[in-house]
Protein backbone atom coordinates (compact mmCIF):
# COMPACT_ATOMS: atom_id res chain seq x y z
CA UNK A 1 0.00 0.00 0.00
CA UNK A 2 2.84 2.41 0.82
CA UNK A 3 4.10 1.98 -2.77
CA UNK A 4 0.86 3.40 -4.17
CA UNK A 5 0.22 6.27 -1.78
CA UNK A 6 2.59 9.05 -0.79
CA UNK A 7 1.86 10.23 2.75
CA UNK A 8 4.26 13.14 2.28
CA UNK A 9 3.46 14.53 -1.18
CA UNK A 10 5.68 17.51 -2.08
CA UNK A 11 3.12 19.83 -3.63
CA UNK A 12 3.69 23.05 -5.54
CA UNK A 13 2.36 25.18 -2.63
CA UNK A 14 4.72 23.49 -0.21
CA UNK A 15 7.67 23.96 -2.59
CA UNK A 16 6.94 27.68 -3.04
CA UNK A 17 6.53 28.25 0.69
CA UNK A 18 9.78 26.41 1.51
CA UNK A 19 11.63 28.36 -1.22
CA UNK A 20 10.56 31.94 -0.51
CA UNK A 21 8.56 32.13 2.76
CA UNK A 22 6.27 34.67 1.02
CA UNK A 23 2.59 33.98 1.72
CA UNK A 24 1.45 36.28 -1.08
CA UNK A 25 3.55 34.36 -3.61
CA UNK A 26 2.08 31.09 -2.34
CA UNK A 27 -1.41 32.56 -2.87
CA UNK A 28 -0.44 33.73 -6.37
CA UNK A 29 0.97 30.35 -7.41
CA UNK A 30 -2.10 28.66 -5.94
CA UNK A 31 -4.31 30.90 -8.13
CA UNK A 32 -2.21 30.10 -11.23
CA UNK A 33 -2.29 26.37 -10.40
CA UNK A 34 -6.07 26.48 -9.88
CA UNK A 35 -6.63 28.17 -13.25
CA UNK A 36 -4.37 25.59 -14.91
CA UNK A 37 -6.43 22.78 -13.34
CA UNK A 38 -9.58 24.40 -14.74
CA UNK A 39 -7.93 24.72 -18.17
CA UNK A 40 -6.89 21.04 -17.92
CA UNK A 41 -10.52 20.09 -17.39
CA UNK A 42 -11.66 22.24 -20.34
CA UNK A 43 -8.94 20.90 -22.68
CA UNK A 44 -9.68 17.28 -21.77
CA UNK A 45 -13.43 17.76 -22.24
CA UNK A 46 -13.17 20.01 -25.31
CA UNK A 47 -14.74 17.53 -27.72
CA UNK A 48 -17.57 16.44 -25.42
CA UNK A 49 -18.32 20.02 -24.31
CA UNK A 50 -18.24 21.28 -27.94
CA UNK A 51 -15.36 23.67 -27.27
CA UNK A 52 -13.61 23.05 -30.59
CA UNK A 53 -13.77 25.73 -33.27
CA UNK A 54 -13.57 29.51 -33.44
CA UNK A 55 -15.20 31.97 -31.07
CA UNK A 56 -15.65 34.47 -33.92
CA UNK A 57 -13.15 37.00 -32.52
CA UNK A 58 -9.53 37.99 -33.09
CA UNK A 59 -7.06 38.43 -30.21
CA UNK A 60 -4.57 41.23 -29.51
CA UNK A 61 -1.98 39.82 -31.87
CA UNK A 62 -4.31 39.16 -34.78
CA UNK A 63 -4.85 35.42 -34.27
CA UNK A 64 -8.33 33.97 -34.61
CA UNK A 65 -9.61 33.17 -31.14
CA UNK A 66 -10.78 29.63 -30.41
CA UNK A 67 -13.57 28.94 -27.94
CA UNK A 68 -11.00 27.35 -25.60
CA UNK A 69 -8.77 30.44 -25.87
CA UNK A 70 -11.54 32.65 -24.56
CA UNK A 71 -12.55 30.22 -21.82
CA UNK A 72 -8.95 29.68 -20.64
CA UNK A 73 -8.36 33.44 -20.60
CA UNK A 74 -11.46 34.04 -18.49
CA UNK A 75 -10.40 31.30 -16.07
CA UNK A 76 -6.95 32.83 -15.54
CA UNK A 77 -8.20 36.40 -15.23
CA UNK A 78 -10.91 35.44 -12.70
CA UNK A 79 -8.47 33.41 -10.59
CA UNK A 80 -5.78 36.12 -10.58
CA UNK A 81 -8.10 39.11 -10.01
CA UNK A 82 -9.77 37.35 -7.08
CA UNK A 83 -6.49 36.14 -5.54
CA UNK A 84 -6.08 39.54 -3.86
CA UNK A 85 -2.34 39.64 -4.60
CA UNK A 86 -2.25 41.07 -8.16
CA UNK A 87 -2.49 44.63 -9.44
CA UNK A 88 -1.89 44.42 -13.22
CA UNK A 89 -2.48 41.54 -15.65
CA UNK A 90 -1.45 41.26 -19.29
CA UNK A 91 -2.88 38.48 -21.46
CA UNK A 92 -2.21 37.60 -25.07
CA UNK A 93 -5.98 37.55 -25.55
CA UNK A 94 -6.59 41.14 -24.35
CA UNK A 95 -5.61 44.24 -26.31
CA UNK A 96 -5.26 46.34 -23.13
CA UNK A 97 -3.76 45.54 -19.71
CA UNK A 98 -6.22 44.51 -16.99
CA UNK A 99 -6.02 46.74 -13.91
CA UNK A 100 -7.28 44.93 -10.81
CA UNK A 101 -9.95 46.89 -8.84
CA UNK A 102 -8.46 48.74 -5.81
CA UNK A 103 -10.20 46.56 -3.21
CA UNK A 104 -8.55 43.41 -4.63
CA UNK A 105 -5.10 44.75 -5.48
CA UNK A 106 -1.80 43.25 -4.32
CA UNK A 107 1.88 43.54 -5.13
CA UNK A 108 2.24 41.27 -8.17
CA UNK A 109 1.94 41.90 -11.91
CA UNK A 110 1.44 38.86 -14.14
CA UNK A 111 1.82 38.45 -17.91
CA UNK A 112 0.48 35.24 -19.44
CA UNK A 113 -0.52 33.36 -22.56
CA UNK A 114 -3.48 31.32 -21.28
CA UNK A 115 -3.46 28.77 -24.11
CA UNK A 116 -0.32 28.76 -26.21
CA UNK A 117 -0.43 26.75 -29.45
CA UNK A 118 -4.20 26.95 -29.64
CA UNK A 119 -4.16 26.54 -33.44
CA UNK A 120 -3.45 22.90 -32.53
CA UNK A 121 -6.53 22.49 -30.31
CA UNK A 122 -8.92 21.11 -32.90
CA UNK A 123 -6.54 18.30 -33.92
CA UNK A 124 -5.79 17.32 -30.31
CA UNK A 125 -2.10 18.30 -30.27
CA UNK A 126 -0.37 19.54 -27.08
CA UNK A 127 -1.15 23.07 -25.92
CA UNK A 128 0.14 24.99 -22.90
CA UNK A 129 0.05 28.01 -20.60
CA UNK A 130 3.01 30.40 -20.10
CA UNK A 131 3.35 33.01 -17.36
CA UNK A 132 5.84 35.38 -15.75
CA UNK A 133 5.55 37.42 -12.56
CA UNK A 134 6.90 40.84 -11.59
CA UNK A 135 6.53 42.88 -8.41
CA UNK A 136 5.15 46.41 -8.56
CA UNK A 137 7.83 49.10 -8.55
CA UNK A 138 8.23 50.79 -5.14
CA UNK A 139 5.57 53.51 -4.74
CA UNK A 140 3.61 52.39 -7.82
CA UNK A 141 -0.19 52.12 -7.70
CA UNK A 142 -0.06 49.36 -10.31
CA UNK A 143 0.26 50.52 -13.91
CA UNK A 144 1.35 48.92 -17.17
CA UNK A 145 4.85 50.35 -16.59
CA UNK A 146 5.27 47.78 -13.81
CA UNK A 147 5.31 45.11 -16.55
CA UNK A 148 7.24 46.95 -19.26
CA UNK A 149 10.58 45.77 -17.88
CA UNK A 150 13.29 43.37 -18.96
CA UNK A 151 13.52 39.79 -17.72
CA UNK A 152 16.14 40.95 -15.19
CA UNK A 153 13.24 42.13 -13.00
CA UNK A 154 11.10 38.99 -13.40
CA UNK A 155 10.79 37.18 -10.04
CA UNK A 156 9.47 33.85 -11.32
CA UNK A 157 8.26 32.21 -14.51
CA UNK A 158 6.74 28.96 -15.65
CA UNK A 159 4.76 27.04 -18.21
CA UNK A 160 2.23 24.22 -18.12
CA UNK A 161 1.92 21.62 -20.85
CA UNK A 162 -1.41 19.82 -21.33
CA UNK A 163 -0.71 16.43 -22.88
CA UNK A 164 -0.55 12.77 -21.83
CA UNK A 165 0.37 14.26 -18.45
CA UNK A 166 -0.20 17.82 -17.24
CA UNK A 167 3.14 19.22 -16.15
CA UNK A 168 4.18 22.60 -14.77
CA UNK A 169 7.80 23.70 -15.16
CA UNK A 170 8.67 26.56 -12.86
CA UNK A 171 11.62 28.63 -11.64
CA UNK A 172 12.41 31.55 -9.34
CA UNK A 173 14.87 34.23 -10.45
CA UNK A 174 18.38 32.87 -9.94
CA UNK A 175 17.09 29.44 -8.91
CA UNK A 176 16.87 25.92 -10.33
CA UNK A 177 14.16 24.73 -12.71
CA UNK A 178 11.64 22.25 -11.27
CA UNK A 179 8.83 20.14 -12.72
CA UNK A 180 5.45 19.42 -11.12
CA UNK A 181 3.01 16.83 -12.44
CA UNK A 182 -0.74 17.18 -11.86
CA UNK A 183 -1.90 14.20 -9.82
CA UNK A 184 -5.58 14.04 -10.73
CA UNK A 185 -6.33 11.72 -7.80
CA UNK A 186 -5.55 14.47 -5.27
CA UNK A 187 -5.94 17.52 -7.56
CA UNK A 188 -2.46 18.84 -6.80
CA UNK A 189 0.72 19.58 -8.73
CA UNK A 190 3.33 17.27 -7.19
CA UNK A 191 7.10 17.80 -7.40
CA UNK A 192 8.38 15.21 -9.90
CA UNK A 193 11.47 16.73 -11.57
CA UNK A 194 14.20 18.28 -9.44
CA UNK A 195 16.78 20.66 -10.92
CA UNK A 196 15.97 20.18 -14.60
CA UNK A 197 19.03 20.86 -16.76
CA UNK A 198 19.98 20.50 -20.41
CA UNK A 199 21.87 17.27 -21.18
CA UNK A 200 25.58 17.93 -20.53
CA UNK A 201 26.72 16.61 -23.92
CA UNK A 202 24.05 18.60 -25.77
CA UNK A 203 21.65 15.66 -25.80
CA UNK A 204 19.76 14.50 -28.87
CA UNK A 205 20.57 16.17 -32.17
CA UNK A 206 17.22 17.82 -32.85
CA UNK A 207 16.41 21.12 -34.54
CA UNK A 208 12.96 22.64 -34.30
CA UNK A 209 11.81 25.42 -36.63
CA UNK A 210 8.97 26.27 -38.98
CA UNK A 211 10.77 25.65 -42.26
CA UNK A 212 7.80 27.00 -44.16
CA UNK A 213 9.37 30.41 -43.39
CA UNK A 214 12.86 29.44 -44.60
CA UNK A 215 12.84 31.58 -47.76
CA UNK A 216 12.34 34.66 -45.54
CA UNK A 217 15.24 33.83 -43.15
CA UNK A 218 18.59 35.59 -43.26
CA UNK A 219 21.51 33.66 -44.78
CA UNK A 220 23.22 32.63 -41.48
CA UNK A 221 20.01 30.99 -40.24
CA UNK A 222 19.59 29.17 -43.56
CA UNK A 223 23.24 28.05 -43.37
CA UNK A 224 22.79 26.82 -39.78
CA UNK A 225 19.85 24.66 -40.85
CA UNK A 226 22.03 23.25 -43.67
CA UNK A 227 24.71 22.33 -41.11
CA UNK A 228 22.08 20.56 -38.99
CA UNK A 229 20.82 18.64 -42.02
CA UNK A 230 24.03 17.88 -43.89
CA UNK A 231 26.40 16.61 -41.20
CA UNK A 232 27.76 13.08 -41.05
CA UNK A 233 24.81 12.26 -38.81
CA UNK A 234 22.01 14.68 -39.78
CA UNK A 235 19.85 16.17 -37.04
CA UNK A 236 16.22 15.10 -36.66
CA UNK A 237 13.55 17.73 -37.34
CA UNK A 238 10.81 18.06 -34.70
CA UNK A 239 8.32 20.93 -34.80
CA UNK A 240 5.02 20.74 -32.92
CA UNK A 241 3.95 24.37 -33.41
CA UNK A 242 3.10 24.74 -29.71
CA UNK A 243 5.98 26.67 -28.14
CA UNK A 244 5.44 24.98 -24.76
CA UNK A 245 5.69 21.49 -26.26
CA UNK A 246 8.76 22.33 -28.37
CA UNK A 247 10.60 24.04 -25.48
CA UNK A 248 9.71 21.25 -23.03
CA UNK A 249 11.19 18.65 -25.39
CA UNK A 250 14.26 20.83 -26.00
CA UNK A 251 15.03 21.11 -22.27
CA UNK A 252 14.51 17.40 -21.59
CA UNK A 253 16.10 15.91 -24.72
CA UNK A 254 18.46 18.65 -25.90
CA UNK A 255 18.65 20.34 -29.30
CA UNK A 256 17.59 23.79 -30.47
CA UNK A 257 14.30 25.66 -30.98
CA UNK A 258 14.24 28.56 -33.43
CA UNK A 259 11.70 31.21 -34.41
CA UNK A 260 14.05 33.81 -35.93
CA UNK A 261 13.33 37.27 -37.26
CA UNK A 262 12.84 37.25 -41.03
CA UNK A 263 11.86 39.47 -43.95
CA UNK A 264 8.17 38.85 -43.28
CA UNK A 265 8.41 39.43 -39.50
CA UNK A 266 11.52 41.58 -38.86
CA UNK A 267 10.80 41.70 -35.11
CA UNK A 268 10.02 37.99 -34.90
CA UNK A 269 6.61 36.47 -34.28
CA UNK A 270 6.61 35.37 -30.64
CA UNK A 271 5.61 37.82 -27.91
CA UNK A 272 8.35 39.07 -25.61
CA UNK A 273 6.47 39.59 -22.34
CA UNK A 274 4.58 36.31 -22.03
CA UNK A 275 6.52 33.97 -24.32
CA UNK A 276 10.10 35.21 -24.81
CA UNK A 277 11.03 36.41 -21.30
CA UNK A 278 9.51 33.53 -19.25
CA UNK A 279 10.94 30.87 -21.59
CA UNK A 280 14.34 32.62 -21.65
CA UNK A 281 14.46 32.64 -17.85
CA UNK A 282 13.63 28.92 -17.69
CA UNK A 283 16.05 27.97 -20.51
CA UNK A 284 18.98 29.93 -19.04
CA UNK A 285 18.42 28.63 -15.51
CA UNK A 286 18.32 25.09 -16.92
CA UNK A 287 21.80 25.70 -18.39
CA UNK A 288 20.75 26.62 -21.93
CA UNK A 289 21.11 29.70 -24.15
CA UNK A 290 18.23 32.07 -24.96
CA UNK A 291 19.32 34.37 -27.80
CA UNK A 292 17.43 36.56 -30.24
CA UNK A 293 19.73 35.72 -33.12
CA UNK A 294 20.16 38.80 -35.31
CA UNK A 295 17.73 41.46 -34.03
CA UNK A 296 17.92 45.23 -34.57
CA UNK A 297 21.40 44.88 -36.05
CA UNK A 298 23.00 42.74 -33.35
CA UNK A 299 22.76 39.42 -31.51
CA UNK A 300 21.11 39.92 -28.10
CA UNK A 301 19.88 37.96 -25.09
CA UNK A 302 16.10 37.67 -24.87
CA UNK A 303 16.21 38.27 -21.10
CA UNK A 304 17.79 41.72 -21.66
CA UNK A 305 15.18 43.04 -24.09
CA UNK A 306 12.95 45.87 -22.88
CA UNK A 307 9.35 45.61 -24.12
CA UNK A 308 8.13 48.93 -25.54
CA UNK A 309 4.50 47.77 -25.39
CA UNK A 310 2.69 44.85 -23.81
CA UNK A 311 2.42 42.83 -27.02
CA UNK A 312 5.98 43.53 -28.23
CA UNK A 313 7.51 40.72 -30.28
CA UNK A 314 10.97 39.16 -30.35
CA UNK A 315 12.87 36.51 -32.33
CA UNK A 316 14.02 33.40 -30.51
CA UNK A 317 16.97 31.00 -30.78
CA UNK A 318 16.85 28.77 -27.69
CA UNK A 319 18.69 25.58 -26.90
CA UNK A 320 21.85 23.96 -25.60
CA UNK A 321 25.27 25.54 -26.05
CA UNK A 322 26.38 22.96 -28.66
CA UNK A 323 23.61 23.83 -31.09
CA UNK A 324 23.30 27.58 -30.49
CA UNK A 325 27.06 27.76 -31.14
CA UNK A 326 26.43 26.36 -34.64
CA UNK A 327 24.03 29.25 -35.35
CA UNK A 328 26.49 31.81 -33.93
CA UNK A 329 29.29 30.33 -36.08
CA UNK A 330 27.27 31.10 -39.21
CA UNK A 331 26.79 34.72 -38.10
CA UNK A 332 30.53 34.94 -37.39
CA UNK A 333 31.32 33.66 -40.92
CA UNK A 334 29.01 36.39 -42.27
CA UNK A 335 31.12 39.01 -40.48
CA UNK A 336 28.94 39.74 -37.44
CA UNK A 337 30.11 40.06 -33.82
CA UNK A 338 28.86 37.11 -31.81
CA UNK A 339 28.84 36.49 -28.04
CA UNK A 340 31.19 33.93 -26.53
CA UNK A 341 29.24 31.01 -25.09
Amino acid sequence: MSDKFDSDAKTLNRFVMASVHDHDLVILMNAIATSCKLITSAVQRAGVAKLYGLAGEVNSTGDDQKKLDVLSNDMMINALVNSGVCSVLVSEENEEPIIVPPGKQGKFCVAFDPLDGSSNIDCNVSVGTIFCVYEKKPGSDGTVDDLLRSGADCICAGYVTYSSAVEMVFTFKGGDVHGFCLDSTIGEFVHTREKMVFPQDGGKTIYSANEGNSTHWDEPIQEAIKVFKDGQKPYSARYVGSMVADIHRTILYGGIYMYPADKKSPKGKLRLLYEGIPMAMIIEQAGGIASTGMFDGKIQNVIDLLPDEIHAKCPIIMGGKRDVQIVFDQYKKAGFDVPTL
